[in-house]
C-alpha cells in the first residue's frame, strides 16, 4: 500500500502485532526492546519476543481464544507490553483498566466488556486491588486457579496476579509460562496466521466524567 504526503511516496504495509514483533526481532535481535532503569531490567527483542511466545502459548493454554477480552488493571510494570503483545499474538483483546477504579467502576467495566482473564498487582495509592477483586468476587478464594465460576461476571474465568506473594486462586505468570509447555510452535503459528491485521487488540474506556465510561 502506497500514499502520498508532502514529502514524497509513503510507502504502507499490513501486519499484525505479532508479525511485527517477529520481523523486528529477527532483525534486530540483540537491539534492546524494553529498558526499565529503575528495576535493572532490560529485554532485547529476542528475550522480548520469547517471553511474549511464551505467555501467548499460556494465554490460549488457558482457553483465551481470538476475540476474547483480556483486561488489565495495573500500572506499568514490564510484564503489561508482555501481556498487550501476548493477547494480540492470539487474537484477544486487551482491555486497558483505569488504575484510579474503585470497586463500582471496575465491576461495571469488567462486566460490560465481557472480561474473561483479569491481570492485576498488588495496587496503587490508596486502592489495594487485591482485595478488591476478592471483595467482588469471592469464589475465587475457593476456586481452582483459572476456573473461575462467578454468578457476577459470568464471562470471568480466571485472574493473573503479577507479583512474588501467593493469593488464593490467582495464578502467577510463571503458572502461565508453564501451562503453555503444551501448546505446540506449529500450534501457534496456525492461530497467528489466522488473524487479520484489521482485528481489534486494544480496547479504551472513556473517563465518565458524564456518567459510566465507555468502551471504545
Amino acid at each position: 500500500m502506497r500514499s502520498k504526503f508532502e514529502g514524497g511516496d509513503l510507502d504502507f504495509f499490513e501486519s499484525t502485532l505479532g508479525q511485527l514483533l517477529d520481523d523486528i526481532a529477527a532483525r534486530y535481535p540483540d537491539h534492546p526492546a524494553v529498558i526499565y532503569s529503575d528495576r535493572d531490567l532490560r529485554y532485547t527483542y529476542s528475550e522480548f519476543n520469547q517471553r511474549v511466545t511464551r505467555l501467548a502459548k499460556g494465554l490460549q493454554a488457558l482457553g483465551v481464544r481470538r476475540g476474547d477480552q483480556v483486561g488489565i488493571w495495573a500500572t506499568n510494570v514490564p510484564d503489561w507490553l508482555v501481556f498487550m503483545f501476548g493477547a494480540a499474538r492470539i487474537g484477544a483483546v486487551i482491555v486497558t483498566v483505569n488504575t484510579s477504579y474503585r470497586p463500582l467502576e471496575l465491576e461495571y467495566v469488567l462486566r460490560q466488556s465481557d472480561t474473561r482473564l483479569l491481570v492485576t498487582i498488588d495496587g496503587f495509592r490508596d486502592i489495594d486491588y487485591v482485595q478488591t477483586i476478592y471483595e467482588l468476587i469471592p469464589e475465587l478464594k475457593t476456586c481452582p486457579k483459572g476456573q473461575l465460576t462467578s454468578s457476577r461476571f459470568p464471562c470471568l474465568k480466571g485472574v493473573v496476579y503479577l507479583g512474588r506473594k501467593e493469593h488464593q486462586g490467582m495464578l502467577k505468570i510463571d503458572e502461565l509460562f508453564e501451562l503453555g509447555r503444551t501448546v505446540s510452535d506449529d500450534d501457534m503459528a496456525a492461530v497467528q496466521s489466522s488473524l487479520d491485521c484489521h482485528d481489534a487488540v486494544n480496547m479504551q474506556y472513556t473517563s465518565g466524567t458524564t456518567g459510566f465510561p465507555k468502551g471504545v
